[in-house]
């Protein structure tokens, strides 16, 4: 199991050409939130005279929340077990699920970032195969390029390229989270 489920894939389907940055800003803005919803679980664990479990649940539910509307189905459950333990004033049980939660997390955001970075590598050897099959076929024909006949072409290399500028961003977006906070 990778971590994320069906509703990663709806998400992905949302973006089109309309919205070709559609993921990388909900992935941008998911992770950027869970950072900081991580911080505070983890600086209201560390007060030695913490109580305010209504507030840890607070943040859990948040947590929640935008990790199912991502799909990060794994991060979610741990959620909820972490809430179950803050429903029962656990602090050791909170602790517990903290360091659960934050491996599940770094889990989740290495899993997104190799999958980025096969879509990008995919999505380059797309654009390369597309352009140098075109180019052998023209050639192979006499074709010269002039006519225009090229257009299907260079419109499969800009949507190629769209998808490509896409992924990388996800991808930067994801090796920048990659070097703080938590993972």
């Amino acid at each position: 199991m990778l971590g994320w489920d069906e509703q990663f894939l709806q998400l992905q389907q949302l973006e089109d050409e309309s919205s070709p940055n559609f993921v990388s800003e909900v992935v941008n803005i998911y992770f950027h939130e869970s950072e900081k919803l991580l911080r505070n679980l983890r600086g209201l664990l560390m007060d030695r005279e913490f109580s305010d479990y209504k507030k840890m649940g607070t943040h859990l539910n948040q947590l929640i929340g935008s990790s199912s509307s991502i799909g990060a189905k794994r991060v979610r459950n741990v959620c909820v077990s972490f809430r179950d333990a803050s429903e029962q004033n656990s602090r050791a049980g909170c602790l517990r699920a903290l360091e659960l939660l934050e491996h599940e997390y770094c889990y989740l955001k290495n899993k997104l970032h190799e999958l980025f970075q096969t879509s990008l590598l995919l999505a380059l050897a797309s654009l390369v195969y597309v352009v140098t099959s075109d180019v052998k076929l023209r050639c192979a024909d006499g074709s010269t390029g002039s006519t225009g006949s090229w257009s299907h072409v260079s419109t499969a290399a800009a949507a190629l390229k769209a998808k490509i500028m896409t992924l990388a961003s996800i991808g930067h977006a994801l090796v920048i989270f990659s070097f703080q906070g938590f993972c």
